[in-house]
């Protein structure tokens, strides 16, 4: 393992245009529940995937309906809100303060590469620290709105300050098209980068999956990098160059470090 440390942070240093990809895995380790797994949320409770897979239906045919629900109803992922950033986010975002990485794109929804202090941030799926307007695609933060009040003086949905479109939240539903600037930064970073850092991702959940096979197709000379609990179908099928197997938490951190050793020597 230690080989594979030394040689990812090689890699990193030794990049121009590094970026890095993360998923449910990063999320698991600072307590928050994926979807699918033995102990996933959808897994223990059936009726909560049905109900996501109608979500997006729902809002489009009665967004007032859609708001009063969501908010008389508890996350089915908890208080994600008060979730911590554990030691692989905050890794990446010193690789980012270092210069070296140069963009985060993050299938996770729970805001806590924002909170760890990265800011070349795509949350591919939303985060659910901000709402979005459907229509202009603006963010804004949900303390922006007063939801509650709306909701008791029947004002709901909100509404775009911008534009006047109707506002939801920012995370992705199902069926749901992912929002075009979204597309469009990650298109351009994964055939723009020459090191590919992926991060707790199974990478079997489209179109973010696709990410890597866009780099190993459009980039000239790129090194994808995996560090994961389990090999994956990008380990299975070559896209990735090599694994580093096991928690995010414990690896990137130790990657950081050799990286700055590197820097020093």
């Amino acid at each position: 393992m230690e080989a594979l440390v030394e040689r990812a942070a090689r890699d990193l240093a030794n990049s121009k245009h590094a970026i890095a990809l993360t998923g449910a895995g990063m999320s698991t380790e600072s307590g928050i529940p994926d979807f699918r797994g033995p102990s996933g949320v959808w897994t223990k409770n059936p009726e909560a995937e049905r109900k996501a897979y109608r979500s997006y239906e729902f809002f489009r045919e009665d967004p007032k309906a859609w708001w009063e629900d969501r908010l008389s109803t508890t996350g089915v992922l908890g208080d994600v809100e008060k979730a911590a950033p554990n030691s692989g986010h905050y890794a990446l975002a010193e690789l980012e303060g270092l210069g070296i990485l140069k963009c985060v794109i993050t299938q996770n929804v729970d805001g806590l590469h924002e909170k760890a202090g990265t800011r070349r941030l795509v949350e591919y799926h939303g985060s659910i620290l901000k709402l979005r307007c459907v229509s202009c695609t603006a963010r804004f933060r949900r303390d922006e709105f007063d939801l509650e009040t709306m909701w008791r003086e029947g004002r709901l949905p909100p509404r775009c300050p911008r534009c006047g479109g109707v506002v939801k939240t920012d995370g992705v539903a199902f069926g749901e098209p992912i929002p075009r600037d979204v597309v469009e930064r990650s298109l351009q970073e994964a055939g723009r980068c020459d090191v590919m850092l992926i991060c707790g991702t199974s990478a079997v959940v489209y179109p973010f999956a696709e990410l890597p096979r866009i780099a190993r197709q459009r980039a000239a000379a790129v090194t994808i990098i995996e560090v994961n609990a389990t090999p994956t179908p990008l380990t299975e099928e070559g896209i990735s160059d090599y694994l580093l197997q096991g928690r995010t938490g414990e690896i990137l951190p130790r990657i950081v470090e050799q990286v700055k050793r590197l820097r020093a020597a």
